[in-house]
């Protein structure tokens, strides 16, 4: 688990406050001492300014006379060793400050590309906008693996703040190397989501190269596009236009649908419509054998079953489940988790 760092301008007050306050402190004592060393007669400024110039050390021309009063000359070189020892100690600060952040980025980089290392089946985002942080945000509720990657520094920097735990990769999403980075090879599946339709098929494309078994879902705005990034391997094109456009006929003609849809997605108990595969293998049986049935379990509802092209809404007991069966039910990730290990036994 990774804390959220701490801000720059809380860092640099931290690290910063008691130098300042030092070099505050030297200020108004040595403008004092200057000041009645001078017999009060040198102006405020000038007494300030002899205190700089002595801390400064940069050598300019007295304006109070110390040549007839050596307890002057002692406040002097007691002011100038405070006051340059408190200079050295802030560079000091102001250089282990630049370092420290330097070094923290590398050391953070290496730690998330660590944990990046170790997913499998995770899906990777390509295009943190609008869209892209929608389909983060659900892969969060539904406590699914995730990688991000966004070209734009601004837009990563403004979903760490908002999701500080999440992995985030800064870079070209079509880039051979870094979708490498991103962990590809071992991903189930990739969504390219940029608001850039070329980009997306490019994006598509190169996925689909590293990993020919990964599931790519691409966004498309221009219905014309569609057809190319279908050619190069998207498995599913969504068009947020035209799901736009149904879904405004729906609030129509089924509000109470949209309604209920709305609801599950918002609701706290993380209730969602999944898919559940029957893996290869499997010994064909029973659904009873199988799932418990929905009444005695509160996680999930059994919607329906399909194998190959048929369908079958709300199985009965005797429904037999074969491989390639993939059940449809309502869920929340911890019931999905117990059906998952169910079939799997």
């Amino acid at each position: 688990m990774r804390l959220q760092p701490t801000s720059l301008p809380v860092r640099f007050y931290h690290s910063f406050r008691n130098p300042l306050l030092m070099f505050v402190a030297v200020m108004l004592v040595g403008a004092t001492g200057f000041w009645i060393v001078s017999d009060y007669k040198a102006t405020i400024l000038d007494a300030i300014y002899m205190t700089f110039i002595t801390v400064a050390t940069i050598g300019f021309g007295e304006t109070v006379d110390l040549s007839h009063s050596p307890g002057g000359r002692v406040f002097l070189m007691v002011i100038a060793t405070v006051g340059i020892a408190n200079v050295t100690y802030a560079t000091s600060k102001l250089t282990a400050f630049i370092l420290e952040g330097d070094l923290n980025e590398v050391l953070r980089r290496r730690r998330m590309q660590d944990r990046i290392d170790k997913l499998e089946q995770h899906y990777i985002v390509c295009g943190i906008g609008r869209v892209g942080t929608n389909v983060a945000h659900e892969l969060e509720m539904t406590e699914r693996p995730y990688v991000a990657i966004e070209d734009s520094l601004g837009a990563v920097d403004t979903f760490r703040e908002k999701y500080p735990k999440a992995l985030v990769l800064h870079g070209d999403s079509s880039d051979d190397e870094l979708l490498q980075r991103a962990g590809i090879a071992r991903a189930a599946g990739l969504f390219a989501v940029t608001g850039d339709d070329s980009k997306n098929l490019l994006i598509t494309l190169s996925a689909k190269q590293l990993n020919a078994t990964a599931r790519v879902v691409a966004r498309c705005h221009e219905v014309r596009n569609m057809d190319k990034i279908k050619r190069v391997g998207a498995d599913a094109i969504v068009s947020p236009d035209f799901t736009g456009g149904m879904r405004i006929a729906s609030s129509m003609v089924r509000p109470g649908v949209v309604s209920f849809l709305d609801e599950m997605l918002r609701s706290d108990n993380r209730l969602r419509v999944e898919e559940v595969h029957i893996p290869a293998g499997f010994a064909e049986r029973p659904l009873s054998e199988i799932v418990p049935p929905s009444r005695d379990y509160s996680d999930y509802i059994l919607l329906a079953a399909r194998f190959k092209d048929q369908w079958q809404f709300n199985p009965p007991a005797d429904f037999v489940v074969a491989p390639g069966t993939t059940l449809v039910v309502m869920v929340n990730p911890e019931g999905r988790g117990v059906l998952e290990k169910l079939v799997s036994q």
